[in-house]
């Protein structure tokens, strides 16, 4: 088994209680916040190295944020391509080379000349992709008019756990969540350019913390990381990141947080701790309205 603290079994004492020789299993995952740039070679490279990096710390899961492929604020119809072209066959193979799965952001083609902001997911027997449903028309933005919305949630499993997808706006959006949850995922996946801007910060914070209540699942938010950290102003109105990922636990519990440089967020992953906060809170279950 690589990575994994797996469940360990070893013949128990006359005396002792079995329990006290069986261990939950875990699955470490690492959230790679980096700051794209406008060359997706050059990001390729990047998705490679911050691969290698997980892997050797013990990840099975690297996930990057959204628009890993190319920042916001290039010509992103010049760099979109299909889910079978060639960035997100690199992907693939990356993620085969180094022996870890992988989330990406990229931009693949969508209707009436807009793109499609779309999530792959790959590597270790997966093969999924979520396209962003909930589209950014707001704050005096409006990602309707380049990008084509999905319509279908998406899931995948790994290591025994479900994942669900969602992408940056789609935090203020509670309903996924729980669709994402009531499909099985134990783990929500959310990979963001999140915008700076006042009270933005903030907001982010609350919102990944609001859906692990929400879902009573772990909430893994990934962001890219804030340009100001490498001396880069970002353009008015163009939403390349504030750093702030996270790993939140299903009670709302900030397991643990970046600041806005880029950097590596480890962290294992107990469905032990899921099934005792629904346990506990059966909000899912609960729900009078869906």
């Amino acid at each position: 088994m690589r990575g994994r603290a797996v469940a360990e079994r070893r013949p128990p004492h006359e005396h002792a209680p079995f329990e006290e020789f069986v261990r939950s299993t875990t699955l470490r995952i690492a959230l790679a916040q980096i700051l794209s740039s406008s060359t997706p070679a050059e990001n390729l490279e990047t998705v490679a190295g911050r691969a290698r990096e997980a892997r050797a710390a013990g990840a099975e899961l690297v996930v990057f944020p959204e628009a890993t492929m190319a920042a916001f604020g290039n010509d992103l119809n010049a760099v979109a391509e299909p889910l079978d072209g060639p960035w997100a066959q690199r992907v693939r193979e990356i993620a085969t080379e180094v022996g870890i799965a992988v989330v990406v952001g990229l931009f693949t083609p969508g209707d009436g000349g807009r793109i499609r902001n779309t999530l792959l997911a790959t590597g270790d027997g997966i093969e999924a992709a979520y396209d962003k449903i909930h589209l950014f028309d707001a704050f005096g933005f409006k990602e309707s008019d380049a990008v084509a919305p999905g319509e279908t949630p998406a899931t995948f499993a790994l290591g025994g756990l479900t994942f669900g997808l969602a992408t940056c706006y789609d935090v203020r959006f509670p309903a996924l969540f729980a669709a994402n949850a009531r499909a099985g995922a134990q783990v929500q996946l959310v990979c963001a350019s999140w915008g700076a801007g006042p009270d933005k910060a903030r907001q982010w914070d609350l919102l990944t913390a609001a859906r692990a209540l929400d879902s009573t699942s772990y909430v893994l938010a990934c962001g890219q990381a804030d340009p100001a950290t490498r001396g880069i102003e970002a353009p008015d109105s163009t939403p390349l990141g504030i750093g702030r990922s996270a790993a939140i636990g299903p009670k709302g519990e900030v397991i643990q947080r970046l600041d806005g440089a880029e950097g590596l967020l480890l962290v294992d992953i107990d469905p032990d701790q899921v099934d005792a906060a629904r346990a506990a809170i059966p909000v899912l279950e609960n729900a009078r309205l869906r």
